[in-house]
């Protein structure tokens, strides 16, 4: 991530308080002959601290740098996205204000391979058990990062961290807040982390719904699953050839009520 860490560094720069805010970027082992590590010894601002450690994974380093935070909110930030100054100012006010809130998110502004402003939503619980849709460009409470013992250091791949993450949190009973409004920028970029992930999306889905905390999580999605699968079910028999005779024939019986109402019948019991 040498290539874009300078760019990620600058847009925490931008906020206008440098004084108010603390930077921390954890180097987990890069291997790229140096290259990163002397871009980050290079910063000398008297609030960024840089720490090195070998490579221990995504969950890993999110851990290191939020144990190291001395203030109570983090904002994390991978290395190759930009945040907005707005995210920190609104980010803070909402948890000042907001004591149950441990997650706040917004939307975001892809660049890089593909363009555009995506619009995240109100937390929906249902949408969360499906996927992650939050991203981890995020303002974390740090006491509701403690209250689940931090991400998970033992994923079998990287990449669903912050999804697990965000389960947990939500199951422990901490809310979420939407910002209606982009506060980060997203890099879209081909051999991406998530991209690996995804295609191990059913060993990674296992793994997390089978922690113990996550037991009333699994049964919960089963179950929208369920639904989706019956839903798509019942629309691809709707689009079958008798069924769209059926309602061309309702069309032109409607003006007969005694025919009407026996195709009603036969209706509900086709859709039923």
């Amino acid at each position: 991530m040498g290539n874009f860490v300078k760019e990620a560094i600058a847009s925490a720069q931008d906020y206008p308080q440098q004084n108010a805010i603390e930077l921390i970027v954890v180097n987990d082992g890069s291997n790229d002959n140096g290259y990163t590590k002397t871009i980050l010894d290079s910063y000398t601002n008297r609030n960024i601290s840089i720490i090195h450690q070998d490579n221990k994974g995504l969950g890993a380093a999110r851990n290191t740098g939020l144990a190291a935070a001395q203030a109570p909110y983090v904002l994390l930030l991978d290395a190759d996205n930009k945040i907005r100054p707005n995210y920190i100012t609104t980010g803070c006010a909402v948890l000042d204000n907001n004591p149950n809130v441990g997650l706040v998110y917004s939307d975001l502004e892809r660049f890089g391979e593909s363009q555009g402003v995506v619009r995240i939503g109100d937390f929906d619980a249902a949408r969360l058990l499906k996927k992650n849709y939050i991203d981890a460009c995020a303002v974390l409470r740090k006491s509701a990062w403690e209250s689940i013992h931090g991400y998970d250091e033992h994923m079998p791949i990287m990449g669903y961290e912050d999804w697990d993450l965000n389960l947990r949190l939500f199951f422990k009973g901490w809310q979420f807040h939407y910002i209606d409004t982009v506060c980060f920028d997203y890099r879209v970029r081909l051999g991406s982390m998530l991209e690996t992930s995804n295609k191990n999306r059913n060993l990674l889905c296992d793994y997390m719904f089978a922690k113990p905390e996550l037991k009333q999580a699994k049964l919960l999605r089963e179950r929208l699953l369920n639904e989706e699968s019956v839903t798509e079910e019942l629309s691809k028999l709707k689009q079958r050839k008798a069924i769209s005779g059926a309602l061309k024939v309702e069309h032109g019986i409607k003006k007969n009520k005694w025919l009407h109402q026996i195709f009603k019948r036969i209706a509900k019991l086709l859709y039923k």
